[in-house]
Formats: C-alpha cells, structure tokens, sequence
C-alpha cells in the first residue's frame, strides 16, 4: 500500500502520473488538497473534472502518506453543479455516462479509508451541493449558500437528492428540491448538511483543526470505522448490528487496538503502528 507515510515532502504537487485539468492536487503534512479549478465555469462538474476525480480517488485509496482529504473550489463559488453548456443536444449514451460517472464519485468517496472534508464557500448548488452531503464531513463560511435547484430548468435534481436526503430527512430535502431555493449556511447547520460555520478568514484554519484532530488517531482504525460507518447507515438496527459485530471484534485484534487499550490503561498516549512520522505532521 503505497509508499512509507511521511516519505514525501509537505506541499508536494500530487499527480501519480495523471495530469489535472480541472482539479489542483497538493499534498501537504499528510492533508491531500483537492481543488476543483474551473473557476472560470464556477468549478461545474462537468465530465472531464468528474473523470479526474474519480482518478484521483483511485489513486488515494492506497496512498499512506494521506491521512485526509480535503475538498474546496477555486474562485467566488465551490461548485455550481454540472456544466449546462455540455448537457445541450446530447445522445442518451452521453447523459448515461455523466450521471453515472457522478454517482461513482460520490459513492467514491465512501471507499476511500481516509475522511474526506468539504471546505465550502458561495454556492453549492445541484451535483455542488451533493458533492457536500456525500463529503464525510463539511464546514462552510457564513457567507456559503446551498440549494438543489434543478426544477427551475426542467431538470429535477434526482441524483443530488439521494446524499441531501441522507443527510438532512425527508421534509427537509423535499423542501430544497420543490422550491430550488437557496438555504444559507445556518441553516444548513442546523438541518445536518454541514458540520460547522465560520467567519471566511477562518475557514481553512477550522478544517485544518478538524483535519489535523482526526490525524491524531490510529489511520488504519479509522479506514476501519469509516467503512463500517457506511456499511451500516441505512440498515435495520439488526441488520447493522450484525454488519458491526465482527468488525468491532476484527478491529479488536488490531495491534493499535491493542495498543491502544494498554497505553489508557498505563495513562500514556499510544504509540500506533501505523502513525506519520512526526516529521509530516
């Protein structure tokens, strides 16, 4: 699984041997930055970035030397949704291969072991505001605004509703996808959409925290929890308890488990097997 984790210098362009068109990729003290860079179409996800995405999860999914991702838009805007210009007088096989490739990088972000964070400012609209609700996690600035608003061109933001729902309800998404009207970033707070708000000169700092508090724990154990997370969301209580059990008791055999457990129990702060080096921190 890739190479020794700290084994590259911080503020590395990331590439793997794929040249990005549409995304900026650094990778600095173990934090892999994925900037979705068409500003000048408001970060559309349109095909070619949708591809590269879902490229670079399939190079992440392995690498060591990340232990978080995190994701943000270049310019005024994170992202608009798809891009409309390309979406005009399209044969089926066309729209089939843009949904489809969307959904996987959604769904793509649940089989990457490490957590994956929405740094979101101005509009997250459509397939943006789904990229949001599909991140593990979120945090906008107060100035973000969210909104799934396809029916105003015909166009029912069906595949957006599926994370939005998840993560806000019923009610609420049904809301957003009826109207296609803007809800700001309080309210995405308080409705689940994203997990905290802050002033815009701060919005690095907070999901750097964020980024950096997670990389305190055990990177393999959290791979592990993070796919159990997923495993089970949408199950019956029973069914999900059934998916959990062995993996809590695999998990119990980790070394950092065990690991773990000893240095609370000798008051001292664990040493995991499969920790960054200080260095890279």
């Amino acid at each position: 699984m890739g190479a020794h984790p700290g084994s590259h210098a911080a503020d590395r362009h990331y590439d793997r041997g794929v040249n990005h068109s549409y995304l900026a990729v650094t990778v600095d003290s173990g934090i892999a930055r994925v900037v979705l860079n068409k500003p000048e179409r408001r970060n559309a996800l349109s095909l070619g970035m949708l591809g590269e995405l879902l490229g670079l999860w399939k190079n992440l999914i392995d690498d060591r030397d990340v232990r978080v991702v995190v994701v943000s838009g270049a310019g005024p805007v994170f992202s608009a949704g798809h891009d409309l210009s390309e979406m005009i007088d399209r044969e089926p096989e066309f729209y089939d291969e843009l949904f489809n490739t969307c959904t996987d990088v959604m769904l793509g972000i649940q089989t990457l072991p490490q957590p994956v964070i929405a740094q979101v400012h101005g509009t997250a609209t459509a397939a943006g505001c789904q990229l949001v609700a599909a991140c593990d996690l979120a945090v906008a600035d107060t100035g973000s605004r969210f909104a799934t608003p396809g029916v105003h061109i015909g166009l029912f933001c069906s595949t957006p509703m599926v994370p939005v729902t998840r993560a806000i309800g019923r009610k609420r998404a049904m809301q957003m996808l009826l109207t296609g009207d803007f809800i700001d970033a309080g309210t995405a707070l308080e409705w689940g959409l994203i997990n905290g708000v802050v002033p815009p000169e701060d919005l690095k700092s907070r999901v750097d925290v964020l980024a950096r508090r997670i990389m305190e724990f055990s990177p393999e154990v959290v791979g592990i929890g993070k796919r159990a997370f997923y495993a089970q969301v949408d199950a019956r209580e029973d069914a999900a308890y059934d998916t959990t059990g062995p993996i809590m008791s695999s998990n119990a055999t980790h070394p950092d488990a065990q690991e773990g457990m000893a240095a609370f129990l000798d008051k001292r702060r664990p040493q995991w097997t499969t920790t960054m080096d200080e260095s890279a921190r």
